[in-house]
């Protein structure tokens, strides 16, 4: 397929699949004319237009064979005849086995964990498995402790959401309902103990999730994981695989972490390795920062359905605003008995200043009057953006998803800014 704008049948063997990208402000509009063929495991349905923009990076899939329709503008354009997508449907087959097994002894389904480093497919291959497993009738849990570009809330959180229908092609799995916890930063580094700790609860409230389900508890969970995988990384891997109580960890095109975790992981955890596909496309830092803006403004304006965000003053004096982790003080000047790593999960009390501006807040679920505990360790409402402060009226202008009152007064300082244009 050529960089023209005219429209093209574009006919598919068996087991291939058409990639493209868009870099540019152009779109591109796919048709399926005849055959199957699915989108990270979602079936197109034949002589439905779907629309892809700015920023798409597009695999379409057929077992069988199909014909598409194409129209439109793409930066980069071919059709793969090497793909792995057999030997994820073979992976998807072996979770149905245990899935099946669990449903008839009435026991736990299968846990599994996706790792690799950065830009291999985790999150693709996440979708594929729970599309699968949908399209069976099953409804995983899906969840996700990749703060960087967390795919469930904003970025800077990690969350677990109940799949009981397949990701739709232009806007992924519906959002509702997800259980979402802030952590406030964009790599796990920036405060290890917090993310360990509340790892941890989501582990806890996401298995007695499991419990209560029963169709959940057959189905299992599918667990995407950071892309950081040396180090203190690597230690949150291990963690998260013993908090999560996982059976099976994939680990996607690193022999190194496959090996480490052979080595590291108990044997009744079983490591499997899978290849990337040829598709998946390294992205800079700088695309890194702009898909977590474009994520942002997702949550307060919508991708394809538009949403009207609300905006409105807040007074100082009728909110709690808290963060988690006091600077770091050397050790002889801590009380006796503390470390210097507990103060990286102290609650402090924020005084509004204009050094909000821009910043994301969660609404948390906590009680205004909740211990610092409780605080940190409860799920949150929703976000909102400081888009203004006024120091005279002493009032904080916010960009809210609903109109006033907010649901709570308890909030909590993300690092994580947007600048809205709107």
């Amino acid at each position: 397929m050529t960089n023209s704008t005219k429209s093209e049948e574009i006919t598919l063997g068996a087991d291939c699949e058409l990639r493209f990208e868009i870099e540019s402000k152009e779109s591109i509009t796919v048709e399926l004319k005849s055959g199957f063929a699915e989108l990270f495991g979602t079936e197109l349905a034949k002589g439905k237009q779907y629309e892809f923009h700015q920023g798409a990076k597009v695999a379409i899939f057929t077992f069988h064979g199909c014909v598409l329709l194409v129209k439109g503008k793409s930066d980069v354009s071919y059709v793969a005849k090497e793909t792995p997508m057999v030997q994820y449907l073979n992976t998807h087959t072996a979770l149905e086995q245990l899935r099946t097994n669990a449903e008839e002894k009435s026991s736990q389904g299968p846990i599994v964990m996706i790792v690799g480093p950065q830009d291999v497919g985790k999150s693709t291959l996440c979708r594929i498995l729970l599309n699968y497993a949908v399209r069976m009738g099953r409804r995983p849990i899906y969840v996700d402790i990749d703060v960087g570009q967390g795919s469930i809330s904003c970025p800077g959180t990690i969350g677990a959401l109940l799949v009981e229908r397949p990701a739709t092609i232009e806007e992924g799995f519906s959002q509702q309902a997800p259980l979402v916890y802030n952590f406030g930063h964009v790599s796990p580094g920036a405060n290890n103990k917090l993310y360990k700790l509340l790892v941890s609860k989501l582990a806890e409230v996401s298995l007695e999730r499991l419990q209560t389900n029963k169709k959940g508890k057959s189905s299992g969970m599918i667990i995407n994981t950071c892309g950081w995988v040396k180090g203190d990384g690597y230690q949150h891997l291990l963690h998260a695989a013993q908090a999560f109580e996982v059976g099976a960890i994939f680990v996607l095109d690193q022999e190194r972490l496959y090996n480490e975790l052979l080595r590291d992981i108990p044997k009744f955890v079983q490591v499997v390795y899978l290849p990337k596909s040829g598709g998946v496309v390294e992205r800079t830092k700088q695309l890194r920062i702009e898909s977590r803006d474009q994520r942002i403004r997702e949550y307060f304006y919508g991708l394809r359905s538009p949403l009207y965000p609300h905006s409105f003053d807040v007074k100082w004096s009728d909110v709690q605003i808290y963060k988690i982790g006091a600077p770091a003080l050397p050790d002889s000047c801590m009380p006796l008995g503390m470390k210097t790593e507990d103060n990286m999960t102290k609650l402090v009390t924020i005084q509004p200043s204009t050094a909000l501006l821009h910043h994301i807040l969660a609404v948390s679920f906590a009680a205004p009057d909740s211990g610092s505990d409780d605080i940190i360790q409860t799920n949150v409402v929703g976000f909102i953006c400081v888009t203004n402060v006024d120091t005279d009226r002493q009032t904080l202008t916010v960009l809210s998803p609903q109109p006033r009152p907010l649901p709570n007064t308890v909030f909590l300082v993300s690092e994580v800014q947007f600048m809205d244009s709107h």
